[in-house]
């Protein structure tokens, strides 16, 4: 805005002092120019050439030049189109800081040679509003009395502007107020002042400073401010009378009160300040003198004490006025009445006294049965002789009044000694008073133990693995159950419930100690014949009746791999070789012959895999690794040896892993045996069935119809017993291992030295039934296995015959 106003005044000036210049030249010889004030450097003032007529062409030539008289150089001539133009920037407050009038010029001369003439040049720098009024102080402090009468006038800084004309101070602005007003003055410089004006009085407790802001403004378009913080403080005058808090205090004081106590503090307030609101205490002429001697007044502090001992027997109540008086010079007062009351110490302490006491009772002692008898007392009278009486809460006790002052102790709950064994009673007593005294006193309550309280097994179910082949009398567990009586009530005897499992008692088999519960086995099991047991524990106290629990416990006996595999397929004699013919002309992939190794133990124990441990030519022959067939890779060259042999090791799966092996010695012939491929079954079964094997089917026929005698008549005797035990396990003597193996139509059982069973051998043409002894000690369950009418059937179709 500055920059557009500037420049509008600038081409009026010009236009104008341009034609004035010309007519003063001709009177005066002076050329004259008018410029505003902050023009930018470099800007143009006129052609100075053309307004002196001198030729642009001989500026340089003639020296022209410019000289400033008792100035800077603000402005200079360009020799090369003769303008005049600014220099530096122009600033006419700097220039003219005296001001002895609104006018402000730079004269100066113009110079030029051959021949030799001066100029004389007169630039008028004129006024721009650039310049904000300001005071001379920012903050104008005024000391008010708050008894100054409205109307009053106050002097003020006046603002000053450097600018002139209308360019300086034209009005002042106060901020709005209630109590002041301003009223401005013009100089006889033309100069603006205000004065501050008191339109209505003042009052310190009111309003104690009034803050106002006095603002300055110019005449410039635009206007520019200035502002000054005028602060008033109103002075206190002592128009305020001292108050208390109320009119009339009553107050209570107890007998025997230390002298010296304090009874009250007054709280007289005067809202002057200074002097004028120091007060000063005082007793007035309507307080008796035996008040006053009674209580004494602190006259800086109004605290009123005790001064001599209080005696509610001679006086109950005091009564009395107290001034408060400010120190003004023209000083005020106010007063307030007090009535003190005496009231009646509570000096005394009540009393309680246990007429009789029952300890220890029996834990199962009747609800509402009394414990104790007790009476209370104070020698207070009215409300500081009155006693209540109480024990700790959640306690299984009560209070019941007898009579005037007597109390019983009764039961409320029933009792738990493992609960809690005894109790801690106490009894409170408190009288009514102010402040309340109190008494207490705790009597021990102690309880008898009674057989309330069975034994306890952590568990209502154990089951414990016991590994085969146990050592006898090692310990099993420990089965120990907790009883929380005391004494013989919690002293536990350990049985075993006696239990038959196929006429063998539990008492055989394991033994628990009585008094601790430890278990041992008494016996060495073995998985293969016993797999588990179950019976029941009791324990029992020593408490009249004595109380009993027991808990069942399982037996699980785990399986070793305590046996070895034993190798029934292809048989032969102890440390004998197994020797098997096979023609030349057999086909790849020919069942050549199936090893069959049984292990007794289970799971993980009787899994049998196959391995060549040795063999004659890696490429003629492969092994099955878990049905144990050996079958041909390729057909027989003129270059293999007509001799094979074969060492095949059977390994079960335990940790350790146990082993057998058998070894196999093949001999090839030229052509097949005729035997074989002519064979029929008539005639294979006329061979197989030999008379030692019709001896054993007669055998077999007796012990059937023998054993069918037996299961009848155990079913007679099952069906006369009353209710059959529903704890006894199964017979493990019956219990058959499963194997993943075919069950055919007949089976026969046998625990002799040396018994036959039948196997089955595959070849190359057929099947054949072979007899085949079975090891000493060995069990099995022998099958027949029905034929087969193909020639090449793998184990699929002939598994092993052979059960555990």
């Amino acid at each position: 805005m500055e920059a557009f106003y500037s420049a509008i005044h600038w081409e009026r000036y010009v236009s104008l002092f341009l034609i004035f210049s010309t007519m003063l030249n001709t009177a005066s010889a002076v050329t004259h120019y008018s410029i505003p004030e902050e023009m930018e450097e470099g800007s143009v003032v006129a052609n100075l050439a053309a307004d002196l007529g001198l030729d642009v062409k001989t500026l340089t030539k003639r020296k022209m030049r410019l000289e400033i008289i008792s100035n800077k150089k603000y402005l200079d001539v360009n020799k090369e189109t003769g303008e005049l133009y600014i220099v530096e920037r122009i600033d006419r407050e700097f220039i003219c800081a005296i001001k002895t009038s609104t006018s402000c010029y730079l004269k100066m001369e113009a110079i030029i040679e051959n021949p030799k003439r001066i100029f004389y040049i007169e630039i008028e720098i004129m006024d721009i509003n650039d310049n904000a009024p300001h005071f001379r102080r920012d903050t104008i402090d005024l000391d008010i009395s708050e008894a100054t009468q409205a109307g009053e006038r106050f002097s003020v800084n006046n603002a000053v502007d450097p600018d002139v004309g209308s360019n300086s101070v034209k009005t002042y602005l106060l901020s709005e107020s209630d109590h002041f007003t301003i009223d401005i003055q013009t100089g006889r410089d033309g100069s603006k002042f205000a004065d501050l004006i008191l339109k209505k009085a003042l009052d310190r407790e009111a309003q104690a400073v009034h803050n106002l802001i006095l603002t300055a403004v110019d005449g410039g378009v635009p206007a520019r401010t200035g502002t000054a913080s005028i602060i008033v403080r109103v002075l206190d005058t002592n128009d305020n009378a001292p108050q208390f808090d109320k009119e009339t205090y009553n107050i209570y004081v107890m007998e025997n009160s230390p002298i010296g106590s304090l009874v009250v503090k007054l709280n007289g307030t005067d809202l002057d300040e200074g002097p004028n609101s120091d007060i000063l205490y005082s007793y007035s002429l309507y307080t008796s003198e035996i008040t006053q001697n009674t209580f004494g007044l602190n006259s800086n502090t109004g605290e009123i004490t005790v001064k001599e001992m209080i005696n509610y027997e001679d006086f109950r109540m005091y009564d009395m006025e107290v001034i408060a008086t400010d120190k003004g010079i023209h000083s005020l007062s106010g007063q307030c009445k007090l009535k003190i009351i005496v009231t009646d110490m509570n000096d005394n302490h009540p009393e309680i006294s246990i007429k009789s006491f029952q300890s220890p009772v029996k834990e199962n002692v009747a609800v509402d049965t009394v414990i104790a008898v007790v009476s209370v007392g104070d020698k207070d009278s009215g409300e500081n002789g009155v006693v209540d009486i109480k024990i700790q809460k959640n306690l299984p006790f009560a209070l019941r009044e007898s009579s005037d002052n007597y109390y019983e102790l009764v039961v409320s709950e029933p009792l738990d000694r493992e609960k809690v064994p005894e109790y801690d009673i106490t009894f409170t007593v408190t009288d009514r008073g102010s402040p309340a005294l109190s008494d207490n006193e705790t009597m021990t309550l102690e309880l008898l133990d009674v057989n309330d309280n069975v034994p306890q097994f952590p568990q209502s179910f154990y089951t414990i693995p016991v590994t085969e082949n146990n050592a006898p009398g090692a310990l099993l567990s420990s089965l120990t159950a907790f009883d929380p009586d005391l004494h013989e009530n919690q002293y536990l005897v350990y049985f075993i419930i006696e239990k038959e499992i196929v006429n063998t008692s539990m008492s055989m088999l394991f033994s628990i100690n009585p008094e601790n519960g430890n278990l041992y086995a008494l016996k060495t099991f073995d998985y293969e014949i016993e797999k588990e047991f179950l019976f029941h524990i009791e324990a029992r106290d020593s408490g009249v009746p004595p109380l009993s629990s027991n808990v069942t416990v399982h037996i699980v006996i785990v399986d070793q791999n305590d046996n070895t595999p034993v190798i029934v397929s292809p048989w032969r004699a102890h440390g004998s070789v197994v020797e098997e013919k096979i023609p030349r002309s057999t086909d790849k992939g020919s069942l050549v012959s199936k090893v069959i190794a049984i292990d007794t133990d289970s799971v993980q124990n009787s899994r049998i895999t196959y391995q060549f441990l040795q063999v004659t030519d890696a490429t003629l022959f492969s092994l099955d690794q878990y049905n144990g067939e050996i079958r041909t890779m390729r057909m027989f060259s003129y270059r293999d040896p007509r001799h094979q042999r074969l060492v095949v090791i059977a390994k079960d799966n335990g940790e350790p892993a146990l082993s057998a092996t058998v070894t196999i010695k093949l001999s090839t012939v030229e052509t097949a045996v005729k035997a074989y491929s002519d064979m029929t079954e008539v005639p294979l079964e006329y061979d197989i069935f030999s008379d030692l094997n019709l001896y054993l089917v007669i055998g077999l026929g007796s012990v059937s119809f023998l054993l069918l005698i037996t299961i009848f008549v155990t079913c007679v005797l099952k069906c006369q017993k009353p209710k059959p035990s529903k704890a006894a396990p199964p017979c493990r003597n019956s219990v058959i291992s499963e194997r993943n193996s075919t069950i055919a139509d007949s089976t026969l059982v046998s625990n002799d030295a040396y018994w036959y069973s039948l196997f089955l051998a595959e070849t190359r043409k057929g099947k054949l039934v072979v007899r085949q002894p079975v090891p000493k000690g060995s069990r099995y369950i022998v099958s027949s296995i029905p034929r087969s009418t193909g020639l090449t059937e793998t184990s699929d179709s002939a598994a092993s015959t052979l059960q555990v």
